[in-house]
């Protein structure tokens, strides 16, 4: 498959162990198979970057997507909260995300590649809404397709690593992409903002009926 990866940087060879921890899913390589997403990411302090292109071959890697079936939006915000730094404390967010840790955590240390929603600035305040309680899983739900951000894959492991091949990189001009991503976080949160202010159903479920017990694991609405 072909990734792009967006940077102020040329990046001929990712070399495994030397990112950031505090990303998504921690360490690892940040990649979209979005070229414009790429541009985007290249230019979000508004400085020229570079979109460098990858061919990447994931046979026989294993590999977690964190948007199959399989898993829930609440294993997504267990991975997030393990990772990224800032959390309300002395709230309900602090014992959500101790509750998410202990009962939806996925162990991803025996994956080489994660793939999943990518909580930029608009998407992770979207997620903590739904940790201090102020919107409902559903309502988080529709709000992580706002924006059109898609998905993200990560390479994790030394063996993923030495599956991507550098192929080329274009230029991307700041003047040219960072609009487009202000424009981009902008919409989704005027969408978000109606989405938050509609009314709640009946049967929505919010983090205080997770936390206290009032939701099985295996109800269909989660």
């Amino acid at each position: 498959m072909l990734l792009y990866h967006g940077s102020e940087n040329i990046i001929y060879k990712p070399v495994f162990g030397q990112s950031n921890s505090v990303n998504d899913y921690g360490k690892g390589f940040y990649c979209t198979e979005n070229y414009d997403i790429a541009g985007e990411w290249a230019c979000k302090r508004e400085r020229d970057g570079f979109i460098n292109q990858y061919e990447f071959d994931d046979t026989g890697l294993t590999v977690c997507n964190l948007n199959s079936p399989e898993y829930s939006l609440l294993n997504w915000l267990a991975v997030l909260t393990r990772f990224r730094g800032y959390w309300q404390k002395n709230s309900i967010a602090e014992r959500a995300k101790e509750f998410l840790q202990e009962n939806y955590y996925i162990d991803l240390s025996s994956y080489d590649v994660i793939t999943g929603y990518r909580a930029d600035d608009s998407y992770f305040s979207f997620a903590q809404d739904f940790i201090i309680g102020a919107i409902s899983l559903r309502k988080l739900g529709t709000a992580m397709h706002l924006g059109k951000l898609g998905e993200q894959i990560v390479l994790k492991t030394d063996k993923a690593f030495e599956r991507i091949s550098y192929v080329t990189n274009d230029p991307a001009e700041a003047e040219i992409y960072y609009p487009r991503k202000l424009a981009r976080d902008l919409a989704a949160r005027r969408a978000y903002a109606d989405t938050r202010s509609s009314a709640d159903d009946t049967d929505d479920i919010f983090i205080l009926d997770i936390l206290r017990g009032r939701v099985k694991e295996d109800d269909l609405r989660i």
